[in-house]
Order: C-alpha cells, then structure tokens, then sequence
C-alpha cells in the first residue's frame, strides 16, 4: 500500500491507498524539515502515524513545505526508513503537489495561493519553470500574508474607509505597538498577517476590498503567471485564498487576457488520484 502526505507547517493530511482500494484518512501536527528537527519529525511518525495505520507501507510520497534541497529530502527519508523499513521514499516540494494534483499527468500552469503564493509550469511529470515565489516580503503576490501585510499597512497609515476602520478596530484591538511586536519580534509573522483574510472576507462586498483584491491579484498574474505560455494553457490554482476568493480571481484572469481553470482549496485528494492511478497501472 501506499502513504501519500501533504504536510504544511501546522498539520499533515495523510492518506493511506490500501491494496483493495480503500482510502485511510490520518491528522497530524506538521512536518516542515526547516523548522522541526529530525528527532522531532521521527517522534511525530512513531507515535501519532504509525500507530493509526494498518498493514504494510510499501510506498511513500511526501509533498511539504519546506522540502528544499537534499539535505532536507534526506532528514525526512531517515525517518520514513525507520518508521516503515523497506518502503520507498519520495519527498518533494508543496509546488510539485499542487502541479499534480491541479494537472495530473498533462501539461499546466499550476500555483498556490493559500498563506503564500507560487507559480510553475508543469510537463505533466515534474516543474519545468518557476518564477520564484520570493517570500511575503520580497514576492508572494496575492499570497494571504501579503494581503494581510497591505491590509494592516492601510489601516495604520488611515488609509481604510471609515467604517472598516471601525470595523477593524472593534473586531482585533491591536495598537501599533501589538502589530509592531507580532510582526517583527515573534515567530511565524506570515501566519499573523494572513489571518487578516478572513476580515477581507467578512467584507468582501465592500467597494475598498474589491478594489484592494482585484489590484492584489492583478499584481498575482502579472508579476507571475505572465511569464508561462497563459495563452495555449488556463491557470490552475490549489490554496484557501483562491477558494474563497474565486470570482476576484477569476475576474482579474479575465483582465489580462488569462483563463481559469481548476480552484480547489487543498492538493490531497487530487494527490490520491494522481498516485492511485500511477499506482494501479
């Protein structure tokens, strides 16, 4: 049978293809190799994985944030080898996940936009380009943590109407001081500004945030998708802010002269399909 993982930095989705088709669901806390230690990430799997899962693991496929370079591939294929001997490990990047999840085994322009934003062509079996991501600060254009950066920017430089300053004010209670701290001098600041999507999307009809949505996404396809062959292949897009941001998206698509295709919130049931059928042939 097969493990199949799609691990953020705060939980993993695992699911386990068992031999006669049936599909094991499994929650843990995340595994991201940058951040969590090798003894970490070994004690993750013997005590909350393997215990859950019944029969033998014959295959692994892990996709994840923060699974960039060998070093890291090699930290999560130790402990794979340890928790399941004998199995086969194959570790790669959040981005290869959403391309075959999004794309299967054809060709596509695939991306991510959840708390980050990334970008690729796929050629139906690995990514072929990549226009680099950057990060919230340098890049991550329609990413939630640059929206929630903008958004918190806007609102101490007064920028926001009045009434979703009010709005603002009453639902977090944070001075400058409170944001100053939690951006620059506590951990995971990317996660802290992202939250401010779902405000975004409490307001959502409101003129300034569909304005301030439709530059963010224009900003998302022309400093990205622009770069890929957008007018032979649709744009194909995994992550929570596409989902629920899907008629701003779509409609900064169709500004620039670019089409949609599949938006689906998370990769791991598209992941399933993927390997299954590989897996099955």
């Amino acid at each position: 049978m097969i493990l199949i993982a799609d691990s953020g930095s705060t939980k993993v989705a695992w699911r386990v293809v068992h031999k006669d088709g049936t599909i094991q669901a499994i929650q843990t806390i995340g595994i991201n190799p940058f951040f969590v230690s090798e003894k970490d990430i070994l004690k993750t799997m013997e005590d909350s994985l393997k215990p859950a899962i019944r029969g033998k693991v014959e295959r692994v496929f892990f996709y994840g944030a923060g699974v960039a370079g060998k070093d890291k591939v090699d930290i999560l294929t130790r402990c794979f080898h340890k928790t399941f001997p004998g199995c086969d490990v194959e570790a790669n990047s959040d981005l290869l996940a959403a391309a075959r999840c999004l794309c299967g085994s054809d060709k596509g322009i695939a991306a991510i936009l959840g708390t980050g934003a990334n970008t690729c062509f796929y050629d139906g079996q690995m990514i072929v380009d990549n226009v680099p991501a950057c990060g919230y600060i340098l890049g991550d254009e329609g990413g939630g943590a640059v929206l929630g950066k903008k958004l918190v920017s806007d609102y101490l430089k007064r920028m926001l109407p009045e009434d979703l300053s009010e709005a603002f004010e009453k639902q977090y209670k944070l001075g400058l001081l409170d944001i100053i701290e939690k951006v620059y001098r506590q951990p995971m600041p990317n996660r802290f500004l992202a939250s401010f999507t779902l405000f975004l999307g409490d307001h959502q009809s409101h003129p300034y945030v569909q304005e301030f949505l439709g530059k963010a996404f224009d900003e998302f396809f022309l400093r990205n998708i622009i770069h890929y062959d957008y007018e032979t292949y649709p744009v194909n897009i995994v992550g929570s802010v596409a989902f629920y941001f899907r008629n701003e998206v779509e409609a900064s698509a169709v500004r620039h002269g670019m089409k949609i295709g599949k938006i689906v919130r998370t990769p791991i049931e598209g992941l399933v399909a993927y390997h299954r059928n590989l897996y099955a042939s």
